[in-house]
C-alpha cells in the first residue's frame, strides 16, 4: 500500500529537479521517484531526502506522513 508524502510538493516548491534532489541526497533518480509515487523506503534514505531538501529531521512529519495504521 502506497503511502502519502509531501516529497513531489516540497521539491517543486524549490523549483528542484528529480535529478538534482537525488544527487544531494546520495540516492538515484528512480529511488526519489518511487518515493514520491508513494512507495517504501529505508529510514536512512527518508533522513537523505529530508536533510537534502533543507529540512531538520525533526521536520519528518511534515514530508512523509508517519500516521500509525490500524
Amino acid at each position: 500500500m502506497a503511502k502519502s508524502n509531501s516529497i513531489r510538493k516540497v521539491r517543486e516548491s524549490q523549483m528542484m529537479s528529480k535529478a538534482e534532489l537525488a544527487r544531494k541526497a546520495s540516492v538515484t533518480v528512480q529511488t526519489i521517484d518511487r518515493i514520491e509515487k508513494g512507495n517504501e523506503c529505508r529510514l536512512d534514505t527518508k533522513r537523505k531526502i529530508i536533510l537534502a531538501l533543507g529540512y531538520k529531521l525533526s521536520d519528518r512529519a511534515s514530508l512523509f506522513d508517519e500516521a500509525d495504521e490500524g
